[in-house]
């Protein structure tokens, strides 16, 4: 197991590998910050890579260090040769390790969607961890309407002739949920999540991952309200998009619910999921982390 980086002349980051239990070699980005502080760890969603939390980790370092790691099979980490494996508990898996190599004893957990699920089992399995968490558009209980919009595009492998293209098929995905973006907006976003191979666009990440969704028989029901509420014993902020399909609007009641002290932001005008730049959201992570 090794460790390794460099860091280029023009990034704030700089691109470190581990090799983790099984072989594979993954890829996170390593934002320099002040040691008496818990550094900020940035999980991403199902189809995504570090490079969604780039304006967010310039916003908090050098204030804190902040880490964004690529999942096994997106991004610059390595895909995984067993598709099944492309699942939370090895995701968490990887980011204890992640902590253990760095010898840091905990982290503010910052979980976009499928990065919040992973939060929520780390925080079944290894509570003392997360020092703090940032919910990022996603539950204990996910709506089914936003799983079935998600499965009709992820594991499709696409490829685009211009960033153009990519742009109008990613904005065609998340349809009219974000009502400010333009299209340049849409091309940042394709620029995020795809890259280019032998002069075409395709989407970074192993269309395997979408292997797990179709094995046969009923899905297992898992209940994910007591990770949930083992998460809640730590400093909680849940940001939620106005217009999301995947977080609704009763879910997010509940949650205040079953954990009272929970802050919740909800960001106009957005779908799923907020960036994290927009100006309601920062002001709630500024307060919240201002608040520990």
């Amino acid at each position: 197991m090794s460790e390794g980086g460099h860091v280029a002349a023009t990034d704030r980051y700089g691109d470190r590998t581990l090799v983790v239990r099984d072989g594979l070699k993954l890829h996170y980005r390593d934002y320099a910050g002040a040691s008496d502080k818990p550094p900020i760890l940035c999980l991403h969603g199902l189809t995504r890579n570090s490079r969604d939390f780039a304006g967010f980790a310039e916003r908090y370092s050098p204030e804190h260090r902040v880490l964004a790691l690529d999942f096994r099979g997106r991004g610059r980490s390595d895909d995984d040769p067993l598709p099944m494996r492309y699942n939370p508990l090895t995701y968490a898996g990887d980011v204890i390790e992640l902590l253990d190599r760095l010898e840091l004893p905990h982290a503010i957990f910052v979980g976009t969607s499928l990065g919040g699920l992973v939060t929520m089992t780390i925080a079944a399995i290894a509570r003392d961890r997360i020092a703090a968490t940032i919910l990022n558009d996603v539950g204990p209980d996910v709506d089914p309407s936003g799983i079935e919009r998600i499965l009709t595009y992820v594991g499709k492998d696409r490829r685009f002739n211009s960033w153009d293209e990519a742009a109008d098929a990613i904005a065609a995905n998340y349809g009219a949920s974000f009502e400010r973006y333009t299209h340049d907006d849409w091309v940042k976003m394709a620029r995020r999540n795809c890259r280019e191979e032998n002069g075409e666009i395709r989407f970074d990440y192993d269309m395997a991952i979408a292997e797990p969704f179709k094995t046969a028989g009923p899905a297992p029901q898992v209940d994910l309200w007591p990770l949930f509420q083992a998460l809640g014993s730590k400093p909680l902020l849940v940001i939620r998009g106005e217009n999301s399909d995947l977080l609704t609007a009763a879910t997010t009641e509940k949650m205040k619910i079953v954990v009272p002290d929970v802050k919740v932001a909800t960001i106009p005008g957005v779908g799923h999921a907020p960036e994290l730049n927009e100006p309601e959201a920062t002001a709630a992570i500024d307060a919240f982390l201002a608040s520990l």
